[in-house]
């Protein structure tokens, strides 16, 4: 893969998920009863990073859970049929029940990954409300999903790749898009 362009650098991803948890207090009038919910792995972090400005607008905090959709994926049989899929395992911190969850990711593409999360959340609870916030949507869905709150658009092309990197994993805040 070769890198065509780079589309967010550190501040730009900062800038958007400022603009994001402001979106999240203004359109739930507030905080209370919302959850923060990331996918595993980048939208845990994501997830992690908008709870820090939220409390930091807000004043006060807002539980982040961590969901594991690895049994959920569609193409789980694809993925590893030659080995068990590893589960890591979801961590919600309060009950998920009559709570408004914001599900978070780092790329909207086919909407199959945020189909998962939603059936895993389902398992967990019942929310009153699951809303959606991406870092970046690609477009090509398949899928009839759409995001609540997003950072970036960047329509592609589906032979391109987009390559989200956070410093907790990555060691460096950037989304690039790649030639595949």
């Amino acid at each position: 893969m070769t890198q065509k362009a780079l589309v967010l650098d550190e501040q730009a991803i900062s800038r958007a998920l400022t603009r994001i948890a402001h979106q999240i207090i203004e359109k739930n009038k507030g905080i209370e009863d919302c959850l923060l919910v990331g996918i595993r792995t980048r939208g845990i972090y994501l997830a992690k990073r908008l709870a820090a400005k939220i409390e930091e607008i807000e004043g006060s905090p807002i539980p982040v859970g961590e969901l594991d959709i690895t049994l959920y994926r569609d193409d789980l049989t694809k993925k590893t049929e030659n080995q068990e899929p590893l589960v890591k395992g979801s961590d919600i911190p309060v009950d998920s029940n009559d709570k408004k969850v914001i599900l978070v990711d780092d790329v909207l593409y086919t909407g199959r990954t945020v189909r998962a999360g939603l059936d895993a959340l389902m398992d967990l609870g019942r929310p009153s409300a699951i809303q959606l916030a991406v870092l970046v949507d690609r477009g090509h869905r398949e899928l009839p999903i759409r995001a609540d709150y997003v950072g970036k658009n960047i329509p592609t092309s589906n032979l391109e790749k987009i390559v989200v990197e956070l410093a907790e994993v990555d060691q460096v805040d950037r989304v690039s898009i790649y030639d595949k």
